[in-house]
């Protein structure tokens, strides 16, 4: 057994029912080698928990770099819900539907692409169901050609290529795809006439009033939380002008939000899920987590047991999010570290079942 689990087993061991929550995580935190946590437990009504602990950084820990509250992370693929939202939006708008096909939007494009697309639709893209390649892997993207232009040009560009390569061969329910997310994005933009970013804007930020950033935090202020990757078997903080970017698929995980807001926006669903209309009707919420099985709208989700759980997991590679909500006990718990090893996830994990065993 590895220094870090005998670590964690000591932990559980000493203090599932002596310690404070805040004391266990910055535990946890320390074992795992993660140099900024935030966790949030919420109900539909109320905030339980709501902290941040740490440092922005591996390489400065000191007073200016202490974990605050407002700090930003970077969400990964947990953007994908926030896509999903915002289709959801032009869906009630009646702007598109969810079995609208992505050739009707683009005609244009139908020729040069690969035929085994040809009906996919809106909700097959934004639920994996596209047999879309991943592009999930660095190696995938160092294939590509170079894509110039705008953001929304460079995902134009890259959408056209994709849908030119050949489908994943599987039999499963579904096929997990970054790309899937850019070419919804696509159509989102041709029905509204804005681009994804200008979306991300009007619903976030004007008529949520929830703060968020475009990249990673600390390109929005060299202050705010560095990302971390493991270099030579040791962890590096990333620089916010490294080259790694995530352009052509910004639409599915390159959001950073303090966790208070984010963790306002999942309070929005949980009160959408247990019946409540709010900025979507109720009906939406559950589409969005529960519509389709096993892989919603962004949402993984399990209905075994008459239980309704859904999910979700991301990671760029250098922040970890996670985010459980429980409709039927009025539960989601949030938990977002800076850094992505498999000693921060394990960390993150064993933190989650902590809670849940509190809040439950």
């Amino acid at each position: 057994m590895n220094t870090f689990l005998r670590l964690c087993l000591l932990i559980i061991s000493l203090h599932t029912t002596a310690q404070d929550i805040k004391t266990y995580a910055d535990s946890l935190r320390k074992a795992a080698d993660i140099p900024e946590l935030a966790y949030a437990v919420v109900s539909s009504d109320t905030i339980y928990e709501l902290k941040t602990i740490g440092y922005k950084r591996s390489d400065i820990q000191n007073n200016t770099t202490k974990a605050a509250i407002d700090d930003y992370f970077h969400l990964g693929s947990n953007t994908k819900a926030i896509t999903g939202l915002i289709a959801g939006y032009l869906v009630e708008k009646d702007k598109i539907k969810w079995d609208t096909k992505f050739y009707s939007l683009f005609p244009e494009m139908k020729k040069e692409s690969n035929p085994a697309y040809t009906n996919i639709t809106l909700a097959d893209l934004l639920s994996h169901r596209a047999k879309v390649q991943p592009y999930t892997s660095g190696e995938e993207f160092n294939l590509l050609p170079e894509f110039s232009g705008s953001k929304a040009q460079q995902r134009s560009l890259f959408v056209k290529y994709l849908l030119q390569q050949q489908p994943i061969q599987s039999n499963k329910l579904f096929d997990y795809s970054n790309g899937v997310y850019s070419a919804a994005a696509l159509m989102l933009e041709k029905v509204s006439g804005k681009t994804w970013e200008e979306l991300v804007d009007e619903i976030l930020n004007q008529k949520l009033k929830l703060r968020y950033y475009i990249g990673w935090p600390n390109q929005k202020d060299l202050s705010q939380p560095w990302g971390h990757l493991i270099e030579d078997g040791n962890i590096m903080a990333l620089p916010s002008d490294h080259p790694y970017k995530l352009n052509y698929i910004e639409p599915a995980g390159d959001i950073s939000m303090p966790i208070t807001d984010y963790a306002q926006l999942i309070r929005l669903n949980l009160e959408g899920l247990r019946g409540k209309d709010n900025f979507l009707k109720s009906q939406t919420y559950n589409y969005l987590h529960y519509g389709l099985s096993k892989y919603a709208i962004g949402w993984a989700n399990t209905t075994d047991n008459n239980e309704q759980l859904s999910e979700h997991s991301g990671s760029a590679g250098t922040f970890f999010c996670y985010t459980l909500i429980d409709k039927k006990r009025n539960r989601a718990y949030i938990i977002i570290a800076n850094s992505a090893t498999p000693q921060a996830q394990k960390a993150i994990f064993i933190l989650r079942d902590k809670l849940i065993e509190k809040y439950n």
